[in-house]
C-alpha cells in the first residue's frame, strides 16, 4: 500500500540524503584513505536495499567498511567467512531447542544474519548448495525461509567479497544477485603514509562514534524509492542497455529493472525525486569481467556528456569523476615529504627512496582535473626536487 506524504514530509525525508553523505560517508572516506569509490557504493547500494560485491585481495578493508558503516548508524552487523563445508546453521541459526521440544521447528536466530541490518559474506564464491537456495533468497527478496517458518528480513544491504570471480557456473544466479561490482585494492604506494596514519587515527578513537544517521532515517529514505521518477530518462536507459547488450555486457530483463533502484537511489543521494542522465554513473560498475570496465565506461561517459548544466549542477560527484587522483591527497602527501627533506637528517639511501617517490608522485599529478590545483602540485613537486638536489 503507498503512503501518501506531505511536501513537507517528503523534503524531510529527502534531506536525510544530503546528511547520509555528509556525516556519514564523507567521514569514512577520510578514515579509509583511497576507498571513495568502495564508500560511495556503499552509500548508493544501502539507499537502494541492494547488494555489492567486492573484488580484491585479503587485507583491503572490505570488512573494515561495512563493519565502520554500521557502526555509524549503530545497525546490527553480521559478518561471516564462508567455506565449502560452511552449513545453514552457522548463518541463519540452528533450531530452537526449547520450540523442538515442543515439536515446533522454529529458528533460533539471535546473533544470526535474519537479525542483521548489515550482512558481510567474506569468500562469498565457496557458498555451497545447502546454503545456496536460502541465500538467493535473501539476496533476492529479504526473505529467510526454512520449512514452514516464513521472516521478512531487516537486512538493508548485504556485501558479498571474494579475491576472484566465479567459474562455476553454479554460482552464477549467487553473482548475478549483486547489481554492483567494485575492486578494492592496496593503495598507491603515494597514499602509504596516510593510510597508517588514518588507520591509526581510526583504531584508537572507535568509541568516539555517534550515530548522527541511523537505521530508522535508511528505511524513511528506502520508502521514498517508490516516488521516484524515471519517466524522463526512460528512453536513454533503454537505449543504453541496448548497447551494452551489443557489446557484450549482459544485461537480463530483472537486472535491468532491478538497477532502476540503483539509479533512483543515485538521484535520492543528490537530493532529487527525479532521476536525470548523471545518475547512469553507477552503471559502470555492473560489469562481470574486469576487462569489460573500459568499455563500459566509455559508454557510460558518452551518455554523461550529454547532461545538461542543469542536471550536472544537481549530479553524483562521482558522476563527473573517472578515477582521477585526490588533489587533497596529493598535497598532504607533499607535505609530509616537505616536512622529511626540512629535518635535514635524511640518509643518502633515503633521498634516492624520496627522489623516486616525488617521481611517482608529478606522474599522478598530470592527471588532476583542476588547472590551478595541478600546477601548484606540479611546481611543489619540483620544488621539493631542487631542494633534494641542492642538499645532496
Amino acid at each position: 500500500m503507498s503512503v501518501v506524504r506531505s511536501p513537507e514530509e517528503t523534503a524531510q525525508i529527502l534531506e536525510l540524503g544530503e546528511k547520509l553523505r555528509e556525516s556519514v560517508l564523507d567521514p569514512m572516506k577520510r578514515a579509509f584513505v583511497g576507498k571513495d569509490e568502495i564508500i560511495d557504493l556503499l552509500g548508493i547500494c544501502l539507499v537502494a536495499r541492494e547488494n555489492l560485491f567486492i573484488l580484491g585481495p585479503p587485507g583491503t578493508a572490505k570488512s573494515a567498511l561495512v563493519q565502520q558503516l554500521a557502526r555509524r548508524m549503530e545497525g546490527k552487523v553480521f559478518d561471516y567467512l564462508l567455506t565449502r563445508f560452511s552449513e545453514p546453521n552457522e548463518i541463519f541459526g540452528p533450531f530452537d531447542i526449547r520450540k523442538l521440544r515442543d515439536g515446533e521447528l522454529i529458528t533460533n536466530t539471535e546473533g544470526m544474519l535474519p537479525e542483521a541490518t548489515f550482512v558481510f559474506l567474506d569468500e562469498l564464491l565457496n557458498a555451497n548448495s545447502a546454503i545456496l537456495n536460502s541465500l538467493l533468497l535473501v539476496l533476492n527478496e529479504r526473505i529467510f525461509r526454512r520449512g514452514r517458518e516464513t521472516r521478512h528480513l531487516p537486512t538493508l544491504m548485504v556485501v558479498g567479497a571474494s579475491n576472484c570471480l566465479p567459474q562455476d557456473e553454479a554460482l552464477a544466479a549467487l553473482f548475478d544477485r549483486f547489481l554492483l561490482r567494485v575492486r578494492s585494492d592496496n593503495v598507491h604506494q603515494e597514499q602509504l603514509a596516510s593510510v597508517l596514519s588514518a588507520g591509526w587515527k581510526l583504531d584508537t578513537s572507535q568509541s568516539d562514534l555517534v550515530a548522527e544517521v541511523t537505521v530508522e532515517d535508511i528505511q524513511r529514505l528506502n520508502s521514498l524509492l517508490s516516488q521516484v521518477d524515471l519517466s524522463g530518462v526512460q528512453p536513454v536507459y533503454v537505449d543504453l542497455v541496448h548497447r551494452l547488450r551489443h557489446v557484450g555486457v549482459a544485461v537480463s530483463d530483472r537486472r535491468a529493472v532491478k538497477l532502476q533502484r540503483i539509479l533512483a537511489a543515485s538521484a535520492l543521494l543528490c537530493g532529487r525525486l527525479v532521476v536525470n542522465r548523471t545518475d547512469m554513473w553507477v552503471l559502470r560498475h555492473i560489469w562481470d569481467r574486469e576487462e569489460q570496465q573500459d568499455v563500459l565506461s566509455a559508454i557510460i561517459d558518452d551518455v554523461l556528456r550529454e547532461a545538461t548544466e542543469e542536471e550536472v549542477a544537481t549530479s553524483h560527484p562521482r558522476s563527473q569523476d573517472n578515477d582521477t587522483p585526490d588533489a587533497e591527497r596529493l598535497a598532504a602527501e607533499l607535505d609530509r615529504i616537505s616536512e622529511r627533506i626540512e629535518t635535514g637528517e635524511l640518509p643518502k639511501t633515503d633521498r634516492a627512496y624520496v627522489r623516486d617517490q616525488l617521481g611517482l608522485l608529478a606522474a599522478r599529478c598530470q592527471w588532476v582535473r583542476d588547472s590551478q590545483q595541478r600546477t601548484h602540485l606540479e611546481t611543489t613537486v619540483n620544488q621539493l626536487l631542487e631542494r633534494l638536489g641542492a642538499d645532496s
